[in-house]
């Protein structure tokens, strides 16, 4: 027996020959994009509008600079002669000759040891301080006046001074560091210790802690934010601070390579230091504000 055909969808012309209910008219399929690759996508963006305006803004100020220092008569090499003159220290910044003579990993690395050991003095002993200042209202009028007098003596004014007092170049620049880094510290942390809101002290007398406890606890984790401010202004000012010591202590480090390619007039070794001098100061900065990040839990700036 021929059973008639419908003509219509798959669905209808299988329900007329088998004799079974029409079944309801099945849609398309739609694909979904998986979930991975859109969140591979979206973080692929966000990359891009990260570097994407560095990197144009880079090359544009390259070729500017290209454009005029290759003119007769310019007084600076343009980005290809610095290339040139210093491609040895760019590819091989760990030979060691002996003496001075160096490259400039070492001489990175010299900087950075004193940067470290003044940097940690100085962030001990200002949070110290300005917990002190902060806590005690006679402490604030004792010492918060000289604190201001002193933070504004340039940081390379306490160099003879440290080496009359240390007669050696190396405590010397650890010194101005320590000098250098502590003022925004203790001022910081002394801003935010006053501003801890009174709930945080009642509850703490309630709870009655002793002062070690009520230190660690409750004072330091609220006077965070500000903490990590002086922190993060303090290591940016031990970098600058150390290159322009080293300039006058001499021995191994990036300022007194700066000062010796001077000396030899070899320009193009300045550039190339003052380079890496820039991106060893951003990436010291970055690390303390990701440290910060971590420890306040996103509550400091960035």
């Amino acid at each position: 027996m021929n059973m008639p055909l419908v003509k219509t969808d798959n669905s209808q012309t299988i329900a007329a020959v088998t004799g079974a209910p029409a079944a309801a008219k099945v849609l398309p399929l739609t694909f979904k994009r998986p979930a991975l690759q859109s969140k591979f996508v979206g973080k692929l963006r966000d990359v891009a509008a990260n570097l994407v305006p560095p990197i144009v803004m880079i090359s544009l100020l390259l070729i500017i600079w290209e454009m005029l220092c290759s003119k007769t008569g310019a007084t600076l090499p343009p980005p290809s002669r610095v290339l040139a003159d210093t491609w040895e220290l760019i590819v091989d910044p760990f030979y060691d000759r002996g003496g001075i003579d160096k490259g400039l990993f070492w001489h990175l690395s010299a900087s950075l040891q004193r940067v470290a050991l003044g940097y940690a003095l100085a962030a001990v002993a200002g949070v110290a301080l300005g917990t002190l200042v902060g806590q005690s209202v006679w402490a604030m009028r004792g010492l918060d006046p000289i604190f201001q007098v002193l933070r504004t003596v340039p940081p390379l004014a306490w160099l003879p001074l440290s080496l009359a007092a240390f007669r050696d170049s190396q405590p010397s620049a650890i010194f101005v560091i320590f000098i250098t880094a502590i003022w925004p510290i203790i001022i910081n942390t002394a801003v935010g210790i006053r501003n801890m809101p009174q709930d945080y002290r009642n509850v703490a007398a309630v709870l009655r802690l002793n002062p070690l406890e009520f230190f660690i606890k409750v004072m330091v984790p609220s006077a965070a934010p500000y903490i990590f401010t002086g922190l993060r202004i303090g290591i940016g000012l031990s970098w600058l601070a150390i290159v322009a010591a080293e300039m006058l202590i001499g021995g191994v480090g990036i300022g007194f390579f700066i000062w010796d390619a001077w000396n030899s007039s070899h320009i193009s070794e300045i550039i190339l230091a003052l380079i890496y001098v820039g991106i060893v100061g951003f990436i010291l900065d970055r690390i303390v504000a990701g440290i910060a990040s971590i420890v306040t839990r996103g509550t400091a700036a960035n």
